[in-house]
This record gives structure tokens, C-alpha cells and sequence, in this order.
């Protein structure tokens, strides 16, 4: 049985390999964004872009971090670009257990690029200097009974539970909440 039809938009971050210079403003801007206090500090291991780089072959290619994966993939081909190898976890979008790339350091919560939530574009997109990161926005028809996916929240406790299990959980977020 399918429900009424409505739309949504879609944000997306289209990135130009050839335009991207390797200057990491995204990832500057991005993890002095999602400090907390916001702007307090700048660790590139939060942020939700990443550039890899390969300055002497003048390779620069951003990856923005995408859904959380509970388990590893099963694809494990290297791409060959300009004569250097590359694995294929090198360009994937996914945090998922098998490394370390897209999890918040001082937690081990994946990461997901939010669009700079509550921001007109995101700050990626606005300080790249060399035009390699475009927002682009598409209107897509979705059923309106579908079932929404579970909640980013619950997939990072469910994720944490998995890893450091439950008591350990329980007590990390009392002391969070003492800190208050």
C-alpha cells in the first residue's frame, strides 16, 4: 500500500577534484564549527571533511563523512590515480569499525556531515577558496508513511553500546552530565 506522495530537499556537496588546491580550510572551518563551546578550538579529527592529499603528485581529493556503517565492507579494491595506489577505504564516506576515520575523538561517535545545521550553506562550501566544494540541492518525492530511518542519536548510543558496552555508556554520560 503506498501513502501520499511529498517532497523534501536534499542537500549535497558536489566536490571538483580538479579545483581543490589541498589548503584544508574545509577541515579548519569544519572542526572549529563543531567544537564545543563552537569556534573554541580547531581539531581536524572532528571535523565531518577530509582532504587526502598527495601533495607531489598535486592530488587533493575532499571526502565528506556519510552515514555510520555497523559493519565493515566486504570491497577492498585499490584505485590507481596518477601511478599511486590508493585503498578503497580512502575515499568511502561511511564511519564503520574497521577505522578510525569520521569518529569523534574524544568519544568514538561516528561522524556525520550535518550541513552545518542552522547555517545558511555549509561553512566548507562558503571558505573554499578555489570553488571545489558546491552546495547543490535537489527536491526528491518520498511516501509519506515511509518509515524514517532511526535517529542519528540512536544509532551513535546503539554504536557505543556495541563497542564499550552498556555501563560503560551509562557512566560516560553521567559524568557528561556533572559537567554540566
Amino acid at each position: 500500500m503506498t501513502g501520499k506522495k511529498k517532497t523534501k530537499i536534499v542537500k549535497t556537496i558536489r566536490i571538483d577534484v580538479d579545483k581543490c588546491d589541498g589548503c584544508k580550510a574545509c577541515e579548519v572551518i569544519c572542526s572549529a564549527f563543531h567544537a564545543s563551546p563552537k569556534y573554541s578550538s580547531n581539531n581536524p579529527a572532528r571535523s565531518r571533511i577530509r582532504v587526502i592529499r598527495d601533495p607531489l603528485a598535486d592530488i587533493y581529493v575532499p571526502v565528506y563523512a556519510g552515514d555510520y556503517a555497523v559493519a565493515e565492507c566486504a570491497g577492498r579494491d585499490k584505485y590507481t590515480i596518477d601511478g599511486k595506489e590508493y585503498d578503497e577505504c580512502a575515499f568511502c564516506r561511511a564511519s564503520c569499525p574497521s577505522r578510525e576515520e569520521f569518529k569523534e575523538p574524544d568519544s568514538g561517535l561516528p561522524l556525520k556531515c550535518d550541513m552545518c545545521e542552522g547555517e545558511d550553506e555549509p561553512l566548507c562550501v562558503k571558505w573554499c577558496g578555489a570553488d571545489a566544494l558546491i552546495l547543490e540541492e535537489r527536491e526528491v518525492e518520498i511516501e509519506e508513511d515511509e518509515e524514517e530511518a532511526p535517529a542519528e542519536l540512536e544509532v551513535g548510543l546503539e554504536s557505543l553500546a556495541d563497542k564499550y558496552g552498556l555501563d560503560k555508556l551509562k557512566d560516560a554520560l553521567a559524568r557528561m552530565q556533572e559537567n554540566d
